[in-house]
């Protein structure tokens, strides 16, 4: 029989009117007669008394002392709280239905708490139960030491398991329901005429979730791709397609492939640009601008080295860090704060002419100015002011005929 992955996100599973959808989307596959994997978010947003947000609160209220052993054991019951109560559920309908812990399934990591890596998975366990018949439910964002330590994954690490373990069980898809039709063109709440994409490559929706859009983890992305396990990114709340996540070479194969220039756009905001100059030598200068910031955990991005000078972007949060450490340098950065990075991202940008032209066109037609550029071959950067952002994200959307996707 076939068998599916489905993952279900924490607004899925947040209250029982959700859970009552989430049941129809299993016992339509059930139906069908495939065997099922589900895995499963802790419950609800920020706020709601099981979410991973509000479990961190609890540490901050003793001043964040907990050490990172003992909070990713707090961080997992998130997670076991749902996959019990949706197992409840499944053994009430009288479906047969087991629940088990990431290291119950066979996730094992490396010891890095908070950001454990997989490092293999061990399947036996759930090939056991499915053997007799049971619908696996398995907590995500967590997995388990070869000592027996429990681990998390990070942010947005159930997206990781759910493809991790299709990878090993060669799942025929892996389904991520969330609270959306699908990946679209945009972020609605910037571009209102932002339309779902029926169809996007794995390095596509890569790119676009490194670069602001939250669909998917794109740790999650990469490991489909390494497998060739397609994914599906679906509502829980309709029985809409979603958007398939599968190889390039798959798309042009199956007819599927659409010829577009540029496939969507993405976002950050909060961005701090820094420009530092220097007349006693370009090494000199890069050396100790890029080792202050390494050495002090400052992650950098949109980098454009010159011969008399740096520029590049740090998250606003470390920005007064950043300065400071510059100061300490004796240099004195040209400190530009309230900066957004759009990305225009595509497929079918490689090698093609004229496509920032566009952009440009787009941009100093809305009265919008380029702080910044940077490319590779299936994306094209630019930093403006974030105050330019809906206009910008707008200008761009239309320019490329988005709204037509």
């Amino acid at each position: 029989m076939d068998l599916i992955v489905q993952k279900f996100g924490g607004t899925s599973l947040s209250d029982e009117q959700s859970r009552r959808h989430v049941l129809r989307h299993i016992v339509r596959e059930l139906d069908a007669g495939r065997t099922l994997v589900i895995v499963v978010s802790a419950m609800g947003r920020r706020g709601e008394p099981y979410a991973t947000d509000s479990l961190l609160e609890l540490i901050r209220l003793n001043g964040n002392a907990l050490p990172a052993r003992e909070r990713d054991l707090l961080l997992s019951c998130g997670e076991l709280i749902s996959a019990a109560t949706l197992c409840s559920l499944l053994i009430a309908e009288g479906i047969p239905a087991v629940a088990l812990t990431g290291g119950q399934a066979g996730i094992m990591t490396d010891a890095r708490y908070g950001a454990a890596r997989i490092v293999r998975i061990q399947t036996e366990a759930i090939q056991q139960h499915i053997a007799d018949g049971r619908v696996v439910i398995v907590a995500g964002f967590q997995g388990m030491t070869d000592r027996g330590e429990i681990t998390t994954l990070g942010r947005g690490g159930s997206d990781t398991s759910a493809t991790a373990l299709g990878a090993a069980l060669g799942a025929k898809i892996v389904d991520i329901y969330t609270d959306v039709d699908g990946i679209l063109t945009a972020d609605p709440r910037w571009v209102p005429g932002a339309r779902q994409l029926p169809v996007v490559s794995y390095e596509e929706i890569s790119n676009m979730a490194h670069n602001g859009a939250k669909v998917i983890h794109p740790r999650a992305v990469e490991i489909a791709m390494k497998a060739g396990v397609p994914v599906r990114v679906r509502s829980t709340f309709s029985d809409g397609e979603g958007t398939l996540v599968t190889r390039s070479e798959t798309m042009r194969e199956s007819g599927v492939w659409i010829d577009r220039t540029v496939t969507g756009l993405a976002h950050v905001s909060g961005v701090t640009q820094l420009a530092v100059n220097s007349d006693n030598g370009p090494s000199e200068l890069q050396l100790r601008v890029f080792r202050a910031m390494a050495t002090h955990g400052i992650s950098v991005d949109f980098i454009n080295v010159m011969p008399t000078g740096v520029h590049y972007t740090v998250s606003e949060s470390d920005a007064d860090t950043a300065v400071r450490l510059l100061r300490e340098l004796e240099f004195e950065p040209i400190v530009r704060r309230g900066c957004a990075k759009v990305s225009m991202i595509g497929g079918g940008m490689n090698g093609e002419p004229g496509v920032m032209a566009v952009i440009v066109e787009a941009l100093t037609t809305a009265g919008i100015s380029i702080l910044q550029s940077a490319d590779s071959n299936t994306t094209i950067w630019v930093l403006i002011a974030e105050t330019d952002l809906a206009a910008a994200l707008q200008a761009l959307h239309t320019s490329f005929g988005l709204h037509l996707a």
